[in-house]
């Protein structure tokens, strides 16, 4: 994972949401970028650049997942 950027405070009672985006696939990774922000005013909160998941099989190694494209649910329920 690359540094968090804490950019704005929230204080209790702000709504916020999480965004996360797909910029990346490996045979056995995924690299997402990351920012959550005030659902009211769209002030980003905080912000991640990179983080990288690696798929792991039950021995504990990475495997591959299969992944070359985003993929959304809708498209997923509609075949």
């Amino acid at each position: 994972m690359s540094e968090i950027n804490f950019r704005s405070s929230a204080v209790q009672g702000d709504i916020i949401e999480i965004g996360i985006d797909t910029i990346g696939f490996g045979n056995t990774s995924l690299t997402l970028c990351c920012e959550v922000r005030n659902k009211m005013t769209r002030e980003v909160i905080i912000s991640i650049a990179k983080i990288t998941m690696v798929g792991l099989g039950e021995d504990g190694k990475p495997c591959r997942h299969g992944k070359t494209e985003k993929e959304f649910v809708k498209d997923r329920l509609s075949k």
